[in-house]
This record gives C-alpha cells, structure tokens and sequence, in this order.
C-alpha cells in the first residue's frame, strides 16, 4: 500500500540541477524520482547534501540522454545499474530500480528492473524508503512518513533478513537513529542486531571505521551507545571496555567549552583508559596515523593532569601544544567524575586563550660560545637546558637565559663520559 502526500517548500525540485535531472530523465515512457536521504532530509527540515535519483530508464538510456542535452555522464557503477551525472559541478548518482533475486551479503544478484515498490522494498530503513518525484508528490510503499513523524528507526521487512544481506546495517542502524532518531530504539530493530552480531567480523576495519566515526558526532549518540554497549555490541568493535559515562560527559565537556563535536576526542572517552587501548582501537579501526596518534596522545598518563597549578599547565600546554593538550584535558576531566570540580576544570581547558607559550629562546650557537662541540652533546645539553627554562617559568631577560645556558653547560661537563 502507497500513502502519499507532497513535499512543500521544495524549490530545488522546481528549478536547479536536480530539477533538470528529472526533467531529462522523466517523459517517453521513463520516471525518475529523487530518493532516500535527500527526501528524509527534507521531510525533517535538515541540510541536505547529496541528491540521489532512481529511474525507470536504462544507464545506457539515461547515458544517451544525457549526453543529447550535453551533459556529462559517467559510468561510476554501471555494474549496479548507477551513472553520475554532473550538472552545474553538481553530482547526481542516477540509479535504475533494482530489486534482489538471490540475497547474501553484499554480494546480492541484483536485476534492473522498473517497480517502484520493488526498489523500496530492498532498502535498508522505512526512513530512507521515499521517494519524491518532480511535482513535489512523496510516494510511501514502506511505513517511512510514518516512521520520521515519529523519529523511529526500524528496518524496512524482517530486521534479520535486512541485516543479514549486510552486516554493516547493524551499524547504521544505531548511527541512523542516533542522527535522525528521538527516544530509544526501536526494539525488533534492536534485538535483530544483537542477534546479528557475530556477523560484525566479517566487515572491513575500513567500513566498521566510517561508520564509528559517523556515529561519535551524531546528535543522538550517548542514546545510541548505550545501547550498543547494553547489548553487548562494543566488544566485538572495539575488543575492551566502553566507558559511557566518560563517553557522555565528554559531550557534556564540548559543549561548556564551545568546541565543535571531534569523532576521536569522543572516541578517547569512550574506549581509551591507556595507550594500549589507543593503539588497540586504532589497529582494529585502522584508523590513519594522524586519528592513531591523535588518540594515543590523549590515552598517555592524562591523569596526571587531575588538580594541576598553573605553572604546571603551562608546561604541559608548551609540551604538548593547544589541541594535543586541550584533548588530553577533556579525557582527564571527563572520566574524573568530578562535576563539583568543574570551575578548576575550566580554567585548566581556558588556558590556550589565556597564555601563549613562548618558543625557546636559546639556540645552538649559545652552547657553542660556551665551549660545547657540535654533535650529540650539543642536543643534549639543548634539552637540558629548555628543562630548566620551563622549571623557571619561561623567563626571556637575558641575564635568566645566560645563568641557565652556564649551569647546563656546566653541568654537561660534570658529567661522565660512557
């Protein structure tokens, strides 16, 4: 059954690229509609950022189309019935109606074909089942208005069967709700993919990796982890413990702070107690080597910065540099527990606005004047030296840089030599 009703406030179907896109590929036979997430978007007054469009014609159809109105087309999945078509330097992925005829995994037969509920049918949820045509008319055959009326994410068909054509879905569905969801989740969605689990392993580090990150900066995510972390769903993604009360206090933290949502920082709270864990997530995420070292920095002795001075913030800020030392921070503050500390807290993370951190004024050639030689003894007598200039608080008159530069020279020559 088909419940419809029309999308208002849709200039973008009348006029622009999308538009045009219809209009070439509707007509002698042919429909073509704008569907999935760019519908949804619309529906619950969200950005929308790609447009998608399915179509009755044949990709060698809508290629020559295309190609009579002068516009671009390229094969980018003419296995699975998609060209992209570019307007304007707009993409639009034009995809022919598919429906599955023999389902396992990812590697389902798919046949073109030109049912509108077919297509619908074989989607993942009800709220990425719409499809809306040129005139601005949603068509429903999945439950889908229903369902974003009431921000409920569910599967479209039995949960399992949904989930077992890829496991992935089990992901998605806890970031989907956690970015267009209210409320829990919906229950057979959810004991499906406890159900589903074990079938977590067979998916790609790079895939489960895109989705985590997704689902760290989702609006709704404290909800959605939690209920990942209820059902056992953390283990077999991050291979330890999940810590959700960090987790949300982190977000907490963000906001106090005006920091923009980070996908790492957050993922610290949640699953990062030591750096084994940090190099642990990052293997098993196969996260790039900046996210892995971004996310051991903040696993590395942040304790240490409980209940700190001052002075020694400075060193650490100086050590560590702004972002480094502000993310450390709020992994520190986040799993203290400590809201009635949370004025200490703030001032330590408003450092960075507060104090700029001087650069080490000495140089080489201070050593050299004092009788160091160039090689190994030069850097090191260098790092003594910036030890001493940060234990006395980052003086810059001379005379406090020439006592420093001659007690670590001196001290360099009392020394033994191995």
């Amino acid at each position: 059954m088909s419940s419809m009703r029309r999308l208002d406030d849709a200039p973008w179907l009348k006029s622009g690229p999308a538009a045009r896109v219809l209009t070439l590929l509707n007509g002698d036979g042919e429909e073509a509609r704008v569907v999935g997430g760019a519908v949804r978007n619309a529906l619950l007054d969200l950005p929308i950022v790609d447009v998608d469009i399915a179509t009755t014609a044949l990709p060698e159809e809508v290629t020559r189309r295309a190609k009579a109105a002068g516009i671009k087309s390229v094969p980018t999945g003419i296995e699975h019935g998609t060209v992209t078509l570019v307007v304007d330097g707009h993409a639009f992925e034009v995809t022919t109606l598919r429906e599955d005829t023999e389902t396992f995994g990812r590697k389902a037969k798919v046949a073109l074909g030109r049912d509108w509920v077919r297509d619908a049918e074989r989607r993942d949820f009800t709220i990425n089942g719409l499809s809306v045509d040129g005139q601005g008319l949603i068509h429903d055959y999945v439950g889908g208005l229903e369902d974003i009326a009431a921000r409920c994410v569910r599967f479209i068909g039995k949960p399992e069967q949904r989930i077992a054509e890829d496991y992935l879905r089990i992901l998605r569905f806890f970031r989907i709700h956690a970015t267009y969801g209210a409320g829990e989740v919906d229950r057979a969605s959810y004991l499906a993919c406890i159900g589903g689990q074990a079938g977590l392993a067979s998916l790609s580090a790079e895939r489960i990796r895109v989705e985590i990150l997704k689902l760290m900066v989702a609006p709704g995510a404290v909800v959605a982890v939690n209920a990942m972390v209820d059902g056992g769903l953390s283990l077999p993604i991050f291979g330890g413990v999940a810590y959700t009360g960090p987790f949300a206090a982190s977000i907490s933290i963000e906001r106090a702070l005006g920091l923009a949502p980070d996908p790492i920082r957050r993922l610290a709270a949640l699953a990062v107690a030591v750096t084994e864990d940090a190099r642990r997530i990052a293997s098993r995420l196969r996260l790039t080597n900046a996210e892995a070292k971004a996310l051991d920095s903040m696993g590395h002795r942040w304790w240490r910065l409980a209940g700190m001075s001052e002075a020694r913030a400075r060193r650490r800020l100086y050590r560590l540099g702004e972002e480094r030392y502000r993310d450390r921070l709020i992994l520190a503050w986040a799993r203290s527990g400590d809201a009635s500390d949370a004025a200490s807290w703030h001032e330590l993370a408003s450092l960075p606005a507060r104090w700029s951190a001087p650069k080490f004024p000495l140089k080489a050639a201070d050593f050299i004047a004092r009788g160091i030689a160039q090689g190994p003894d030069l850097g090191q007598v260098l790092a003594l030296a910036e030890d001493a200039w940060l234990a006395a608080e980052f003086p810059l008159d001379q005379p406090s840089l020439d006592a420093i530069a001659d007690q670590t020279a001196a001290r360099l020559a009392r020394e033994p030599k191995s």
